[in-house]
């Protein structure tokens, strides 16, 4: 319901006391300009001098501004400031040690963007990408902590190996005097069947080509040949030859990912009752119809079997 009241009337005693002491000045500012001083209701601020001027005089040359160029310094000075921080560099292998646990992994974790995953069984930590136990081979990692179970160490099964095959390498050199010229005769005719059936690189020239038994022992993991015949370049380094043979027979090779000895795979050589060094030219320290053998975790430095 609308009000019946009547709007009282404006109090003109008070405008005219305004109007009659010249108060209505103080609603705008006169220019500061000397010889302007005009008012202006909507006058302008130099950010300079913070002096008050009229649309003519708001520029910094048309009052010749004392401090022309301040606020254009002070804006420069904050803007420096503020971006004087730095964010912290992102993490790498150099500044974070925090890595996944995996062995063929290199990826960063407990970053920022990449979180870690504790795998409760084996005491370690792994990226997402490996955080099931079936991911890193849980089952066959002893855990953090952890008294190592009593049984016999590759190391000590690596010499078992070397000593079965010097063993066997007595058997044979135990053969009678009178039975030479028959020995002889099967080594000749096992070394044209070794060259009938041995498989490697057609390109490698017939007289640099040096013709091998190659055999995986037990504990070689994941072999699933246990032998074959191999031929390869006489000038090829054991460690190239160690690469072929262990593609050849599907034998998992981490020498160039693990630094573990108990991890890395050496050639044994049957004949010479030794382990050959990565380095040696295979021509020069083995001979056609020769046995090399795969082994893990004897060791570089592996004395020579018995």
């Amino acid at each position: 319901m609308a009000s019946s009241r009547t709007p009282e009337p404006p109090n003109e005693a008070t405008y005219t006391k305004m109007a009659s002491t010249g108060d209505v000045e103080a609603i705008g500012s006169h220019c500061q300009m000397p010889f302007c001083r005009q008012l202006d209701f909507l006058p302008f601020r130099c950010e300079s001098c913070k002096g008050n001027f009229c649309l003519d005089h708001r520029t910094e040359s048309s009052h010749t501004c004392p401090k022309a160029g301040e606020w254009a310094r002070r804006r420069t000075q904050q803007s420096t400031t503020s971006s004087a921080y730095t964010p912290p560099p992102r993490p790498n292998i150099l500044t974070h040690d925090q890595q996944c646990a995996s062995p063929t992994c290199k990826t960063l974790i407990n970053t920022p963007l990449v979180t870690g995953v504790h795998c409760d069984k084996c005491r370690r930590e792994y990226c997402l990408k490996h955080r099931f136990a079936y991911d890193h081979d849980c089952a066959n990692l002893t855990p953090l902590g952890a008294r190592q179970q009593q049984g016999p160490t590759q190391r000590e099964r690596g010499l078992a190996a070397l000593g079965a095959w010097g063993a066997e390498k007595k058997k044979k050199a135990a053969i009678p005097a009178s039975a030479s010229k028959q020995a002889a005769a099967a080594r000749v005719q096992a070394t044209a069947n070794l060259k009938k059936s041995a498989k490697g690189d057609a390109k490698v020239p017939v007289e640099k080509r040096v013709y091998l038994y190659v055999e995986a022992s037990s504990d070689t993991l994941t072999a699933k040949l246990s032998k074959g015949t191999f031929f390869y370049n006489s000038e090829y380094t054991v460690g190239r030859v160690l690469d072929l043979a262990a593609r050849s027979l599907q034998v998992d090779n981490v020498n160039n990912m693990s630094e573990s000895e108990e991890d890395k795979l050496r050639v044994f050589h049957v004949e010479g009752g030794r382990l050959l060094e990565f380095g040696e030219k295979l021509g020069k320290v083995v001979q056609t119809g020769n046995t090399v053998v795969l082994l893990r975790g004897v060791g570089a430095g592996m004395a020579s079997a018995p």
